[in-house]
């Protein structure tokens, strides 16, 4: 599943006790926060139990179900993200160890980190902010991930007491009164989201109440760039099989700007802000369901231009085809959004959590513009894009911000004509 995983979904199942499986058959399905994957069956046999069903969530190595392999293997158990050999079924848990992983702390812990989808599940499951901080979390550094609140709310019997009386609860209750939407019958229809719209929903609500939200923008000369492109977009792609898209050589221009910028490459964790020293770039790319993914190139201040085109590529052709595996969706510091791909003149993209960050490039468009030369001022026919930087003005402010978009603009307008390719 990828280094970054630590737990799945299951979503369906496609065998049941007692169905034969080939290796390599596709016996159930799996999500992540991002992405969805099959696990195949590492022999072929019968299957002779299965221990978790639909929707619950189970760690990585976790035994998900039992094969009685064929002939004189040994039995095998299947296992999110890998596969062992098993000589009988494990035995479950005591009760009092089941009890004793959900035990609540004495106090809350007002610093843990609660991600998008912990607050949406609590939401749904009406968990005070209390209650949940309250819960201990089995994750990185004690983060509370989604088993530790399902294995929470199997014992819960009574809501948490508040300690402090004063202490001030964010009120999940809103005044407003909620509009009426018209729907006539036979004319209108109804759409229920599917769930990685769901998940799309939350986040951007979430980001928005996370971070305040500033957007800057600038105006970019982008001619010499488009005509070296022009000339050697054939030649490339003959010479690495590669095509040779804008994409790349924005990224490109994106990591080296951050080199120049470190502070633009930063997480906030409670009072800490996190320094990343890997460059990973996130490209929003948009699915055919309509849905949007962010697949990541990975230390991309690293590659030359031959391997961030083959990198973003792959990314993007496996985005296309539902082929993103779960780590290609992971560990983004910075994401970038080509919102020129639909027309779109300029756009304020919303940041990426828990990135502080996002880059929305322009549609490229040729305009008149006014240039400065030898003989004064002369009008001429340019490529002009706009480039508009989403930041949290928690962390990044205007300078830090115009500084690091200005930077962007320059590299993409002294393109080096020379690069090799």
């Amino acid at each position: 599943m990828g280094e970054s995983i630590s737990e799945a979904t299951i979503i369906n199942w496609l065998k049941n006790v007692g169905d034969s499986v080939d290796a390599e058959e596709t016996i159930l399905e799996v999500a992540t926060d991002k992405v969805d994957s099959d696990v195949p069956s590492p022999v072929s046999g019968v299957i002779t139990e299965i221990r978790f069903g639909k929707d619950e969530v189970v760690k990585v190595g976790e035994v998900l179900a039992l094969i009685e392999a064929d002939g004189s293997v040994a039995g095998k158990k299947i296992t999110i993200g890998k596969t062992e050999e098993v000589k009988q079924a494990a035995k479950p848990l005591p009760n009092d160890t089941k009890k004793e992983e959900v035990k609540l702390q004495a106090r809350s812990n007002p610093d843990a980190f609660l991600s998008p989808l912990i607050i949406s599940i609590a939401q749904k499951e009406n968990l005070s902010l209390e209650e949940v901080q309250s819960i201990p979390g089995s994750g990185a550094d004690r983060r509370i991930q989604k088993s530790d609140v399902f294995n929470y709310l199997k014992s819960r019997k009574y809501p948490i007491r508040k300690e402090n009386a004063n202490m001030q609860i964010p009120n999940a209750t809103n005044t407003y009164p909620k509009p009426v939407i018209q729907f006539t019958e036979g004319k209108d229809r109804i759409v229920e989201m599917d769930r990685m719209r769901k998940m799309i929903a939350d986040h951007m609500v979430y980001s928005k109440q996370t971070s305040p939200h500033v957007t800057s923008y600038i105006e970019v000369d982008v001619t010499n760039l488009v005509e070296w492109r022009n000339k050697n977009k054939d030649i490339f792609a003959e010479r690495h099989n590669q095509k040779l898209t804008f994409t790349p050589i924005f990224v490109d221009a994106v990591a080296k700007a951050i080199a120049d910028f470190p502070m633009i490459n930063v997480s906030v964790d409670g009072k800490n802000i996190i320094v990343h020293s890997d460059i990973n770039i996130g490209m929003a790319t948009a699915l055919p369901s309509g849905n949007l993914i962010v697949p990541v190139v990975k230390n991309a201040n690293e590659m030359n231009l031959v391997q961030l085109a083959a990198t973003v590529n792959h990314l993007a052709d496996s985005s296309r085809n539902n082929k993103l595996k779960p780590d290609e969706v992971q560990g983004s510091t910075f994401t970038i959004s080509n919102v020129g791909t639909f027309g779109s003149l300029m756009g304020t993209p919303i940041i990426n959590q828990p990135e502080v960050a996002i880059l929305a490039l322009g549609i490229i468009k040729k305009r008149p513009e006014v240039m400065t030369t030898e003989k004064g001022d002369e009008i001429a026919i340019r490529s002009m894009m706009y480039l508009s930087l989403s930041f949290d003005h928690r962390v990044v402010d205007g300078f830090l911000g115009g500084s690091f978009l200005r930077k962007v603009g320059d590299y993409l307008e002294q393109f080096d004509l020379n690069t090799a390719i």
